[in-house]
């Protein structure tokens, strides 16, 4: 969007000899007291703005609105038939039951691994009590030196298997409990994606839009509602690169809604965004509105200028005047250079050249 640098004039007094709209041949410089703005273009925004997105993708078969419902935080404003997100959160149930059950005192495998460790220690005890009996018998010389070995060989074995079977129980449990472990964050992914089928208001506030019907397919990410704060809404304004840097937070503005031209709204700039609108070539910023408002439609278009600086009793002559080269033609003796400051659309600074009492004329 365009923009460009207005002068509002507050007329201190003086008469002047030709107003900028009509062709009169002579005038004088006058002074005024004159308002430098920055204008700007723009829309009505509701605030804490944002779009109801879909998270699923699926049929709509549920729409709890229309537009210019007043919603709460939490509502539940469309239902979208996403079955696979059904069907995964019934899988995770089961899976979850199923690993719960695995590490119960209960667990067919961790009972069996029991028993296992059970009759492992009964064949210990066995083969401890068999081996001390040969060494006994060895050393009553009672049996050969390869039977006595060959007992606590036996021992060592049965010693062996137990140790492995409890690391055996001990790695099934643990493992029995890392399942557990991950169909529970299952479950709980599950139940998200599930939850998704639902569409709640994030906060709450006014529809100002809706862009989906019932019975609509929708993909994750599609709009379907535009949602805001009906009790605060703020001018949205487009700011040319040129001008940005005049614009400071706190700076007044007049704003005019393109619905009704005839009235101003004040306001105040509240904020300046920090980044640059490469589609729309526009920085922007926020005005809050001083004014109570009367007319509420986001997206409502509306003209303002923004007051970046005030100079008191200035020289001035109508824009017309004022040739190429910065040239005006004083009465009586033909055209002259002069130096100008600001100038507007209807108006031109003169900071050297002329005074109040030099007449200029139109050729």
């Amino acid at each position: 969007m365009r923009t460009s640098i207005q002068v509002l004039t507050i007329i201190s007094g003086l008469a002047m000899l030709s107003s900028c709209g009509k062709k009169t041949a002579d005038t004088k410089p006058i002074r005024k007291d004159i308002t430098e703005t920055v204008f700007a273009s723009g829309i009505l925004v509701p605030d804490n703005q944002y779009n109801l997105t879909a998270q699923s993708e699926g049929y709509i078969i549920a729409l709890n609105f229309i537009e210019g419902d007043t919603v709460k935080k939490g509502s539940v404003l469309a239902v979208i038939d996403n079955k696979q997100n059904d069907y995964n959160a019934e899988s995770a149930d089961a899976l979850l039951s199923i690993a719960g059950a695995n590490v119960s005192p209960n667990a067919p495998a961790l009972k069996q691994a029991e028993a296992n460790i059970e009759l492992a220690k009964l064949k210990l005890k066995q083969d401890e009590l068999q081996a001390e009996r040969y060494k006994k018998l060895y050393a009553d010389k009672s049996v050969s030196k390869l039977e006595y070995e060959t007992a606590s060989l036996a021992m060592e074995n049965s010693k062996t298997n137990l140790t492995a079977l409890q690391d055996s129980y001990n790695l099934l449990k643990q493992q029995a409990e890392q399942q557990l472990i991950i169909q529970k964050s299952q479950k709980g992914i599950n139940s998200v994606f599930q939850g998704n089928n639902e569409i709640k208001a994030v906060i709450g506030g006014k529809i100002f839009q809706k862009f989906k019907q019932l019975g609509d397919y929708v993909r994750k990410g599609d709009v379907i509602a535009v949602i805001g704060n009906q009790n605060d809404i703020y001018a949205k304004l487009s700011i040319d690169e040129t001008n940005i840097s005049k614009i400071q937070l706190g700076q007044k503005a007049i704003i005019q809604l393109n619905t009704n031209k005839e009235k101003n709204y004040n306001g105040a700039v509240s904020e300046i965004y920090p980044a640059f609108d490469e589609q729309a070539q526009s920085f922007y910023c926020k005005v809050k509105f001083a004014d109570k408002m009367d007319f509420r439609i986001s997206g409502t278009q509306l003209q303002a200028n923004v007051i970046i600086g005030e100079r008191k009793n200035v020289l001035v002559i109508p824009k017309n005047y004022l040739g190429y080269g910065n040239k005006v033609t004083i009465k009586g003796k033909g055209q002259t250079t002069i130096e100008t400051g600001f100038i507007s659309n209807d108006w031109v600074e003169i900071t050297k050249g002329l005074d109040e009492n030099t007449v200029i004329s139109l050729e």
